[in-house]
């Protein structure tokens, strides 16, 4: 009896901090512009990732060591491209606006809700419907996502940050950002969209804890030598996200990337917060065990995506490889992922949302 009253009073008390979380004005300013920043993400990836395969397209090859600088000069006269960059920059406005409002860990996971609007979009673009195996992908994004912030919406708390902890955020950073950079020299030409959807999420997983240390200060007025150096850090470490996001697009769905992004990238910075900015010191036992059962849950639908997504097995059955009793494939002209995701977009969505066709030799996209 005495451990039935005990759960009794830990339901009560989850119960009154529920009811404490919907009482909070911070928070209910929060939630939605953080919903709403995700709006914006979906439509915005879909946008980028069409400028992407179009000038992956046009440039002739596939971008599987990443994108080049040429073609990095080449997305900005693709109207497509400009259109999803001024959708995330709005994404993430929102996405600031709201964590000057609520704790770090109660934002960052509500982006799941893009991965949703992403596949959608998706699917009616590339004619690839969601099968059962990539549905129930992301639901174990989603799922695991949603009791990651349930749980963080109960225990976080918003702390100060001081000086040490944000000296140890950087020197964190610097050693991630090595260890990326040193993969990416080393095995270019191998890495597929996984790597670079992973080194986005963990950077724009630092991202996030910068530009909330950052909008701390300035709300209290601690702006110093410091707060430079983080805001300089915020700046490059954005735009190594961009880039690795980019090259996500050229080898991979834009929905596969989302997910990778709306997991890896909340869970980063969640980790941060209890590690090092203390947002959770007070939890109990449960919520940190429920934090890592919810963690394992969502990657574990990432990878799971990454495997069954329509579009992916679509493209690894046009391989150039022999099955069966059927004839090979012609190696000499094999088609890029991105010109077959090209093609598909050009049957489903003959017409551009904007002027994006290509320009013909006389006037060549200028780089």
């Amino acid at each position: 009896m005495v451990w039935l009253s005990s759960g009794i009073e830990d339901i009560g008390d989850v119960g009154d901090a529920l009811i404490g979380v919907f009482e909070n004005p911070s928070l209910l300013i929060g939630i939605p512009l953080a919903l709403l920043g995700a709006i914006f993400m979906s439509f915005g990836a879909q946008y980028q990732h069409r400028g992407v395969t179009k000038v992956e397209a046009l440039s002739g090859g596939a971008a599987s060591g990443g994108l080049s600088l040429a073609q990095l000069g080449r997305l900005l006269t693709r109207p497509s491209w400009v259109a999803g960059t001024v959708m995330l920059a709005l994404a993430i406005g929102c996405q600031l606006g709201a964590l000057s409002f609520a704790p770090l860990i109660v934002v960052q996971p509500l982006g799941a809700i893009a991965l949703v609007i992403t596949t959608l979009l998706n699917a009616r673009i590339s004619g690839h419907k969601p099968t059962k195996r990539s549905i129930r992908a992301i639901i174990l994004c989603v799922g695991g996502i949603f009791i990651f912030v349930t749980i963080a919406a109960l225990v976080a708390t918003d702390e100060p940050v001081s000086d040490q902890q944000l000296i140890t955020i950087l020197l964190i950073l610097a050693a991630v950002t090595i260890a990326f950079a040193g993969l990416w020299i080393w095995l270019r030409q191998r890495m597929s969209a996984l790597f670079y959807i992973l080194g986005a999420g963990v950077m724009y997983g630092f991202v996030a804890t910068l530009a909330k240390v950052v909008i701390s200060r300035i709300q209290s007025g601690d702006f110093e030598w410091l707060t430079v150096v983080c805001i300089v850090a915020l700046l490059a470490v954005t735009g190594i996200g961009a880039y690795f996001v980019q090259s996500a697009y050229s080898s991979g769905p834009p929905d596969l990337v989302i997910a990778g992004l709306t997991v890896i990238d909340p869970i980063v910075a969640i980790v941060i917060g209890l590690t090092v900015l203390g947002e959770a010191a007070s939890a109990p036992l449960w919520a940190y065990i429920g934090f890592g059962v919810a963690g394992i849950i969502a990657v574990l639908g990432v990878f799971d995506l990454a495997r069954n997504h329509p579009q992916v097995v679509s493209h690894s059955q046009e391989l150039p490889i022999q099955r069966g009793s059927g004839g090979p494939v012609d190696p000499a002209h094999p088609k890029t992922g991105s010109v077959r995701i090209t093609e598909a977009v050009a049957k489903v969505w003959p017409n551009p949302p904007v002027d994006d066709e290509p320009r013909t030799r006389k006037n060549p996209p200028q780089s």
